[in-house]
């Protein structure tokens, strides 16, 4: 039988909001995650760093631009241990210096893709998927990649109507 899982990264505390920072208990991807966990049937992976992230929005930038300038892969926290049980992973993570955050290439470069189905999921300030869908397809050459969807950080509280139609259109739902 089929089954899905849904790996995402997520940040709480200080995040770029509606125009200004603002604190957030939950980061806005894991609100995506788990609204998509409660439409279908699957698995929830937290993609969680052995350093962990600044709650200050600019250290956490500062963090994230150093990462991503020496093309750094951060020690995860765990692994999924069975993930050859999963023909489909849905992705999902924030947009960080026109990309996924680098855990997620850390993530994405421990397993083998191959066969597998990879849903991208992406919340974001304005800037969308940015190169993170090509960096996907170049760690993740062997995956089936489907559409992605786009959610803006201001947007993930009334998100379900555009989820909803997303799986449907990738037919998880």
């Amino acid at each position: 039988m089929a089954k899905t899982l849904i790996a995402y990264f997520s940040h709480a505390g200080q995040n770029y909001s509606h125009g200004s920072i603002r604190d957030l208990p939950v980061g806005n991807t894991e609100v995506v995650a788990k609204k998509i966990h409660a439409m279908i049937d699957s698995d929830l992976f937290y993609i969680d760093t052995v350093q962990k992230y600044p709650d200050d929005h600019m250290k956490k930038i500062e963090m994230a631009k150093k990462e991503y300038n020496e093309n750094a892969r951060p020690e995860l926290n765990a692994r999924v241990e069975n993930m050859d049980e999963y023909d489909t992973v849905i992705v999902a993570f924030p947009n960080w210096w026109t990309t996924m955050p680098m855990a997620l290439f850390t993530f994405l470069e421990s397993y083998d893709f191959c066969g597998k189905t990879i849903c991208p999921l992406i919340t974001h300030g304005g800037s969308g998927f940015s190169n993170s869908l090509s960096d996907i397809r170049r760690l993740c050459p062997d995956a089936r990649i489907t559409e992605g969807l786009a959610i803006n950080g201001d947007d993930v509280q009334d998100c379900d109507r555009v989820v909803e139609k997303w799986l449907k259109k990738i037919g998880l739902r």
